[in-house]
């Protein structure tokens, strides 16, 4: 059985979350008194009412952003699709500014001024390809928008679990460290969306040539057998 790229680059997708949830996030299911000895309690303890509204625009747009890119869905359930795709932009506009924020609050723990003006580009770019690509849909242009929004989930959802998959993987945890990751993926976001739907654009067309010689070779033996 073939596997389609686009299914096997959503599974690709949900084994990141999958794994960034249980490494990275999984101490917010700690007991009470495992909170007081966990450090990243006592990290997040100054921000952690920032950090929530912020984690749950950052959750839908994590959960919610691939579901867009589904042509099934889109094909039947259409009113879903757009739904989905307003709480998508709706978390993208809460969750990059309150990032931003959080990272500025970060600095008296040792992260530096570098890693918030990061974070103000980063969160920039997300918004800015969000927006452009709410903007090219409702004028009706299709195509662009698929285009943007795919920008819009490389330079968002998938730095997040890009620069955790990469912290966890090398035991990466000062902020330099960490500083340097997210540059590096912030920088290669819009290129690698590119790639991917450069990759789809080059499968789809050798798709459709494909069928179309099956078509034509499936005319000629019809007529062929055609009595003279």
């Amino acid at each position: 059985m073939r596997i389609r790229p686009k299914y096997a680059l959503f599974g690709v997708i949900a084994l990141m979350f999958a794994y960034v949830f249980r490494t990275s996030e999984w101490f917010l299911f700690d007991s009470a008194a495992e909170r007081l000895k966990d450090p990243e309690w006592m990290h997040i303890d100054s921000f952690k009412w920032w950090l929530l509204p912020h984690g749950i625009a950052g959750a839908c747009a994590i959960i919610l952003g691939p579901m867009q890119f589904s042509e099934r869905l889109r094909g039947r359930y259409p009113k879903l699709h757009r739904v989905v795709g307003r709480i998508y932009v709706v978390g993208t506009c809460i969750a990059a500014p309150l990032g931003v924020w959080i990272q500025y609050l970060n600095e008296p723990l040792g992260f530096s001024r570098t890693f918030t003006i990061e974070t103000v580009l980063q969160g920039g770019m997300w918004m800015a390809t969000t927006l452009i690509a709410f903007g090219f849909i409702l004028a009706g242009k299709t195509q662009q928008h698929r285009v943007w929004m795919t920008r819009s989930f490389g330079t968002g959802p998938l730095i997040f679990m890009e620069v955790r998959v990469i912290g966890v993987a090398f035991n990466i945890t000062d902020p330099h460290g960490l500083e340097i990751i997210v540059w590096a993926c912030t920088a290669c976001s819009i290129f690698i969306a590119d790639i991917v739907l450069q990759v789809q654009e080059t499968l789809k067309t050798g798709e459709a040539r494909r069928a179309g010689q099956a078509r034509k070779a499936g005319q000629a033996g019809a007529a062929s057998l055609q009595p003279i």
